[in-house]
């Protein structure tokens, strides 16, 4: 059994799919597949079913992705020594980060750190504040950023700084015509929300809580999974929501999106890491690099937008 057969094992085990394995991998289908049938042959155990043209893992699978996983973790903890004792000079850091602060801030502190430690490869991976968590406790990433609080007992957190939220509209919605007090009027509002286990879902669910509303007290007219299609349905007119002013600046800027002015409670954006694994100086300085400093300032345009 190898490093690179378990590496394999996991990343089919997490799509349920081999070749969109391969494609993560960057590996051909047939070496994935060959990876895994050199496992079962190896130790007499079926791994997955084949359903037709699915796989799901079997029992057996189940319990061994638990301890395949563990192994990687251990081994990319052996790493991250090596490559403190190596000074920086090669490496890999993988980061995984929900979808605002993913998308809009750690970019900038990726061409930050390259520019810094150029032999140190960061790996990312974008999911919501539910995922960067579970890839922090399986062990599949070093360091987490979120937006949020995270009630993880196993990972530490790390404030960086404040991010600013705002309630918008498409500048022709009929709802910004509308009178009334202002729980009033978010009770009439047709809301478009991200998905549950969200950052931003959890910051809408907290501002409602502000006016005294719950999630149930409003009318969600659509549920979508990223901040991109919340942020233009909302520009085609299809309800309001709150975003974080990064993913809405553009969007304001040219008047595609209004913003209402109502004062909403902020959130923190954090950074995450088990508090079991090794943290190296490698991660060290690439949190350094993620706070508002002279290598790193809040900017509240997209990655390929004006700073």
């Amino acid at each position: 059994m190898t490093l690179e057969q378990l590496r394999i094992f996991v990343a089919v085990a997490g799509r349920q799919h081999v070749t969109q394995a391969a494609r993560e991998l960057h590996l051909t289908q047939s070496a994935v597949s060959a990876a895994i049938t050199a496992l079962e042959s190896r130790y007499a155990v079926r791994l997955f079913d084949r359903i037709g043209r699915r796989i799901a893992l079997t029992e057996a699978g189940r319990a061994f992705l638990d301890e395949a996983r563990a192994i990687l973790a251990r081994a990319a903890d052996a790493e991250a020594v090596l490559a403190d004792l190596a000074d920086f000079r090669r490496g890999e850091l993988t980061v995984a980060a929900s979808q605002t602060i993913g998308a809009y801030w750690i970019p900038r502190v990726i061409q930050a750190f390259a520019g810094r430690f150029p032999g140190i490869r960061v790996s990312l991976e974008l999911g919501n504040t539910e995922f960067v968590a579970g890839r922090l406790r399986d062990g599949a990433a070093l360091l987490g950023f979120v937006e949020g609080p995270v009630d993880e007992p196993a990972l530490a957190v790390d404030r960086l700084f404040e991010d600013e939220l705002l309630l918008v509209a498409a500048p022709g919605d009929p709802w910004l015509s509308q009178s009334g007090d202002v729980a009033a009027r978010l009770k009439a509002a047709r809301w478009v929300l991200r998905e549950r286990g969200s950052g931003t879902r959890i910051a809408l669910e907290q501002a409602l809580r502000h006016f005294g509303l719950a999630e149930s007290d409003v009318e969600v007219a659509l549920e979508l999974p990223s901040n991109e299609t919340v942020r233009t349905a909302v520009e085609a007119g299809a309800g309001v929501t709150v975003l974080s002013r990064m993913v809405v600046e553009a969007a304001l800027a040219t008047g595609a999106l209004v913003a209402v002015p109502l004062p909403l409670p902020g959130r923190s954006f954090n950074a995450l890491r088990h508090r079991e694994r090794h943290f190296g100086r490698a991660a060290a300085a690439f949190v350094e690099l993620s706070r508002p400093g002279p290598f790193a300032a809040p900017c509240l345009a997209p990655p390929a937008g004006p700073c």
